[in-house]
């Protein structure tokens, strides 16, 4: 679903149900092949090899790291620069970001994993967030327009109630990992930041109609400088890219309630 925005709007993930009843975790599993899983085991270890092998050569070098992408839109390492860009946090989100492109890609990669998280769809949770993010002239109006989005017809439909809570022996999952970003645009007081993320989404239980699935999208967030820190003016969304999904045995449904519970996120950081 989708929260439309009149400057470039945003939007925020939830994912309704293809249809069907029953435990639908157990009808997600695909048969494990022993010819690929050994070609998988042999891949990772090559990885590693090479990995260890870099990491060495990079401790010896006696070189300075640089952060900074040389090309526009080119990848720029993520390894660590010695500057600390969050310095902050309101609530659970991450603020204090430096007044630069890296904070910019800082603040917009935790400003994605708020924006399509589950505490989103909670009222109170989200007229906080929204507070939180957004520059002040944006935030009357969008908190408007999300109170419409995230209306008691929408929860109905992904099975949460009006506080945006899952029912007894039910966990909503709607986290996301941001992959890479990418500057788009900078100025000295404004920033187009592009996030690649993954996340997973969906109502884990048994009889569950919303399954937990993967997805892959790209959020494009337009970042202006504000009361001393960046703060969002709007946001969009779109699919991909997406890799191949791998042979793997899906979770049943208590396994991935429980993992929800047990593993923290993270504050992300160029």
């Amino acid at each position: 679903m989708s929260l439309g925005d009149e400057n470039d709007g945003g939007q925020t993930r939830t994912r309704l149900p293809d249809g069907g009843t029953g435990d639908v975790y157990g009808g997600a599993r695909r048969p494990a092949r022993n010819s690929r899983s050994l070609i998988t085991v042999v891949g990772v270890v090559v990885l590693l090899i090479a990995a260890i092998a870099f990491a060495n050569r990079s401790g010896t070098d006696g070189g300075t790291s640089d952060d900074t992408a040389k090309d526009p839109g080119a990848a720029a390492p993520t390894s660590a620069t010695g500057v600390r860009p969050v310095t902050g946090k309101d609530g659970t989100i991450p603020t204090g970001y430096a007044h630069d492109e890296q904070g910019a890609q800082s603040a917009a990669a935790n400003y994605a994993v708020a924006l399509v998280s589950a505490e989103i769809l909670k009222p109170d949770r989200r007229r906080e967030i929204v507070r939180q993010l957004f520059v002040p002239d944006r935030v009357s109006a969008l908190e408007v327009d999300f109170d419409k989005a995230y209306n008691k017809g929408f929860l109905d439909k992904v099975g949460l109630d009006a506080n945006g809570n899952a029912a007894p022996g039910m966990t909503y999952v709607s986290r996301t990992a941001p992959v890479g970003t990418k500057v788009a645009e900078l100025t000295s007081d404004t920033a187009t930041v592009d996030v690649w993320c993954t996340g997973v989404f969906g109502t884990a239980g048994v009889g569950s109609t919303n399954p937990v699935t993967n997805d892959w999208f790209t959020m494009t967030l337009k970042l202006r400088w504000s009361g001393g820190d960046w703060k969002v003016e709007s946001f969009s969304q779109k699919e991909g890219p997406a890799p191949v999904s791998a042979d793997r045995t899906a979770s049943d449904a208590d396994e991935i309630a429980k993992a929800v519970a047990e593993f923290g996120g993270f504050t992300y950081a160029r």
